[in-house]
């Protein structure tokens, strides 16, 4: 097994930032990962699980151990009259996951399309788009304890999912590498076109909703506001939509007639950071390579040799700016190392 040093990871991340680890080395299979961890050298290196690179903000050299999860492959586990049941490696480009699912005519990942990053994050993160998260079409994934080197299979409940979050963004941080996740993927599509732009751009497009039809209509729709990382720097959406109460929603309508919110569960609602972030004129902004999407305030851009910590300092402007003209405290959705 090939452990290289001191490499740099500015491809390997989707902020195309500069910086290097101490220790690099990819893995293809759980055996290959097991093989890597049984060095006694690396015993107690700290050890950072790399994906596709697409929810990270590195402010530093990494001084120890990058493993690159490059497990691949999709098959399906079982099958019934509703439902399949789909694995794929972690290492799968997830949007190519989600076509693949869309040319088998598999409902439940059409919102999710074109998501950067690898098939290991959406557990990890609980991806979610127009109205869809993971967690609805979550059955079961494989991870190997790094210290342990132990395989351990978490179902829904044992994830622990929440709004972004996982077991694995809080109580488990740093402890697992997911292996293999298992999707519970529908025959009979009971498609959600109601949040976001679908329908419009369903209609502009002249289709009916179908599983095809809706994919390609939210990737035209991010496609014609998110920025591409192949062309500049960046980790998709950088803050988390804040969840507040019905009393302090009316509250803000009150003051901010045309504040953007959407209703949820229990008398809360979820408020959209990237209108909270426009109003308080951030969108366009830029400090030299360190910027504000122009087109999407909720994305935060590398225009080409921002640092990192150059975009954690914007980010805290950001949050001390809209706490101050709202009163509501935005949480990062991207992992800072």
């Amino acid at each position: 097994m090939k452990i290289q040093e001191n490499v740099s990871l500015r491809q390997y991340n989707t902020f195309n930032l500069d910086a290097t680890a101490r220790y690099f080395a990819a893995f293809h299979s759980r055996e290959a990962l097991e093989e890597i961890l049984a060095g006694p050298q690396f015993k107690y290196t700290p050890k950072l699980i790399l994906g596709g690179g697409s929810n990270i903000l590195l402010t530093k050299d990494f001084d120890g151990l990058v493993l690159k999860n490059e497990i691949k492959g999709i098959h399906t586990v079982s099958e019934d009259e509703e439902h399949v049941y789909v694995k794929a490696g972690a290492g799968e480009n997830w949007h190519q996951f989600v076509m693949h699912c869309i040319e088998k005519g598999y409902a439940g990942l059409e919102n999710l399309s074109l998501i950067p990053g690898n098939v290991g994050a959406s557990p990890m993160q609980n991806i979610g788009a127009y109205g869809v998260e993971i967690k609805d079409v979550f059955e079961e994934l494989e991870a190997l304890h790094l210290q342990e080197h132990t395989l351990v299979s978490f179902n829904r409940e044992a994830c622990a999912f929440g709004y972004r979050e996982s077991v694995f963004k809080r109580q488990y941080k740093d402890q697992f590498a997911i292996l293999q996740v298992i999707y519970k993927l529908s025959k009979k599509p009971t498609l959600n076109t109601s949040y976001g732009a679908i329908e419009q751009e369903l209609e502009r497009m002249g289709k009916t909703p179908s599983v095809r039809s809706v994919s390609e209509a939210v990737i035209n729709i991010r496609s014609s506001k998110l920025p591409n990382p192949a062309e500049i720097g960046n980790a998709g959406s950088f803050f988390k939509n804040p969840e507040v109460t019905k009393e302090k929603y009316e509250e803000l309508k009150l003051a901010f007639p045309n504040v953007v919110a959407y209703p949820l569960p229990g008398d809360h609602y979820k408020l959209a950071a990237g209108w909270l972030i426009e109003q308080s004129g951030w969108k366009g902004y830029r400090n030299g390579d360190a910027g504000v999407h122009a087109r999407q305030a909720l994305v935060l851009v590398n225009y080409g040799n921002a640092r990192g910590e150059e975009l954690v300092e914007l980010s805290w402007q950001i949050v001390d700016s809209v706490k101050e003209k709202f009163g509501v405290v935005l949480e990062r959705e991207v992992n800072i190392i």
